[in-house]
């Protein structure tokens, strides 16, 4: 079976597979989830819709960055999409517009706050790969990118909509205000009109997972610190791949790799309140964060070769998902952060028949 231009439908998709860097969407998702468990919150319908958001934004910018480069990546990199003419610069372009249309109205539909984050972050995205990207901004602008993709989740989980009221059927008189009822002349204080009353005893206060999903009572600021760490992990990783053509540079692994060591020390400690199982949780994807992406970079330090330093990028971009479940986990969720790790075998296993760089 043909497609249009006479290639077999399978080439076309590959191709495709190959512009939108399949492999690595399976660490966007963790964004906006850890994001929901940093504002203390529980998912729901709105964190979907971020999370639809980010992908389609996502993707967005991975079309937009190899249009952008095809002239680069015809000398450097031949065998990409557009520079082999597997795909065209008209169609990747276009699905990169088409792309962000739809994240915008994804966000749009959680509401006004979420739809803020997600402008600022298509803003960042098409800054980087059309100006910031072979400028000194490039891993500072990358950073952002991520760290607005789980504010998103947060401001989207937090989101509190309006609910109008139903409005009365047509000619149908308008409903007196509601009295509350008042005893007879005459009639004797019941237990209702008594003068004497007992202080009321207050319930006590629900404990702190109970109040999870209670986002009008907590802010989504407090996604801040998160948004920050994966923030500086972006930073690193960005910093490597400037050099993945052409290799060369041992300075950016070498500081990639501090970055990295003084990561998974932050992330492996949870908060005294979360709770002894938060914190175990917290230890064993913070050390499975390590493993991902310290032991490439290592590598690419001691031998800075194109082939080890693209290495080192593909580990840093897996990296994000243990450490956005050790996010989610030092935040004292229980289910967030065990689910996201089991992303990770799916995005390995990708990896090696779609690169994520």
């Amino acid at each position: 079976m043909t497609g249009p231009g006479g290639r077999p439908r399978g080439a076309r998709l590959r191709a495709w597979a190959e512009l939108l860097r399949l492999s690595a969407l399976f660490t966007v998702p963790g964004d906006a989830l850890a994001g929901a468990s940093a504002a203390g919150l529980r998912p729901n319908r709105r964190t979907a819709l971020a999370i639809g958001s980010s992908l389609c934004l996502y993707e967005a910018g991975m079309a937009l960055n190899d249009w952008a480069d095809r002239d680069e990546d015809a000398v450097d990199r031949p065998h990409r999409p557009i520079p082999s003419g597997r795909v065209t610069p008209r169609a990747a372009l276009a699905a990169s517009a088409a792309l962000t249309a739809t994240g915008l109205a994804l966000a749009a539909r959680a509401g006004r706050g979420p739809l803020t984050v997600a402008t600022a972050l298509a803003a960042t995205v098409w800054a980087y790969d059309l100006r910031l990207k072979h400028t000194r901004a490039a891993p500072a602008a990358m950073a952002t990118a991520r760290a607005l993709d789980l504010l998103l989740g947060a401001t989207a989980t937090a989101a509190n909509p309006r609910t109008p009221a139903r409005p009365p059927a047509a000619g149908a008189p308008p409903r007196p205000p509601a009295r509350r009822p008042t005893a007879a002349r005459g009639t004797p204080p019941g237990p209702t009109t008594t003068t004497r009353h007992r202080p009321r005893r207050r319930p006590p206060a629900p404990p702190p997972a109970a109040r999870r999903g209670a986002a009008h009572r907590v802010p989504a600021t407090a996604a801040l610190p998160s948004a920050a760490l994966l923030g500086a992990h972006t930073y690193a990783v960005t910093a490597v791949s400037r050099h993945e053509a052409h290799g060369g540079s041992t300075a950016a692994p070498l500081g990639a790799l501090a970055a990295t060591a003084l990561l998974g020390a932050l992330t492996s400690r949870a908060p005294a309140t979360a709770g002894t199982g938060h914190g175990r949780t917290a230890t064993l994807t913070a050390a499975a964060y390590l493993r991902t992406a310290a032991v490439p970079l290592l590598h690419a330090a001691l031998n800075p070769s194109p082939p080890l330093t693209r290495r080192a990028v593909g580990g840093g971009i897996r990296a994000m998902i243990p450490l956005q479940a050790a996010l989610a986990a030092r935040s004292g969720a229980r289910v967030t952060g065990p689910a996201l790790m089991g992303l990770a075998p799916l995005a390995r296993a990708l990896a090696r028949k779609v690169s994520p760089t």
